[in-house]
Order: structure tokens, then C-alpha cells, then sequence
């Protein structure tokens, strides 16, 4: 799983270095790398392993292909994809594109998100975070175990 939180500088050449656990995490699944998108809900980049992407792309594939949502979901998640890879000290370069979406100039963090992660300017990332705790105490009770039946 994806989590914590690290926060990392971009070098001079526009790198930047992914936490070990993350890289780990990929690799064991069977991956160099992961695909990143503009988040739809915050000022931030989703990152997602491969496998996660196939599953969204399938499900946009499901939908009758000539319904406008199909394109809808197509052009907002499809098209705005990287597929970044590691290098061999463990950096990707994130697109301009991106990063201008996250507003991300000199450092970012990377927040684990359990099956994906999100990369943030620190500063908003910490006003999305302050709310988040809020909101998630007035909703905790909306948060519920699986129960297995037993037969």
C-alpha cells in the first residue's frame, strides 16, 4: 500500500526522487514507474499504478460508445495520463503540465492514498489536509468494516 507522507525536492533537471516505500510498493506489483493524471477533485496529481488505470479505462470502455460521457471521462482522465517511468535512482520527471495543474514549482509531497497516491504543492496540501480532518470527524460514522457472512 501507498502510505505517509514525503516531501521532496525537484533538482535541476526538472527530477524528482519518489519515496523507496512507493517505488517498492510498484515494484512488487510489477512496475518501473506510474501514471499520473490532473486530479478531478483537488489542485493536485493522482498517481496510479498501471493496473488501476487499465481498471478506469475499462470502465470507460463499458460505456455505450456513443454516449458523450464516454468522451467526457476519455479526455479527462485518458488523455491528460503520463506514463512517467523511474530512472535508475528512483526519479521521474512530472510534465510542466502537471505540475503547473498542482501548482508545484520547487518541492512536492507525496501523499499515500492506500491503492494510489496524490503528489502536492506542500502548502496546499496542508489546507486540503487541516479540512480533511474535519470533515472526516464529522463523517467517521459513515466509515464501516467489511463483515464476511460466515456459513
Amino acid at each position: 500500500m501507498f502510505l505517509s507522507t514525503y516531501e521532496n525536492k525537484i533538482d535541476k533537471k526538472g527530477r524528482v526522487s519518489v519515496p523507496a516505500s512507493f517505488r517498492s510498493h510498484l515494484s512488487n506489483l510489477g512496475y518501473n514507474g506510474v501514471v499520473c493524471f490532473p486530479s478531478f477533485n483537488n489542485q493536485c496529481i493522482e498517481a496510479w499504478p498501471q493496473d488501476r488505470i487499465e481498471k478506469i479505462s475499462n470502465s470507460i470502455d463499458s460505456l455505450n460508445p456513443f454516449e458523450e460521457k464516454k468522451d467526457y471521462f476519455a479526455t479527462s482522465i485518458l488523455s491528460e495520463s503520463s506514463n512517467l517511468q523511474f530512472d535508475s535512482e528512483g526519479r521521474m520527471s512530472i510534465t510542466s503540465k502537471l505540475l503547473k495543474h498542482a501548482k508545484i514549482k520547487n518541492s512536492m509531497l507525496f501523499v499515500g492514498q492506500g491503492k494510489t497516491f496524490q503528489i502536492w504543492e506542500p502548502v496546499n496540501f496542508e489546507k486540503f489536509r487541516v479540512s480533511a480532518k474535519k470533515k472526516s470527524n464529522i463523517h467517521r460514522a459513515s466509515l464501516r468494516w467489511e463483515q464476511k457472512i460466515n456459513n
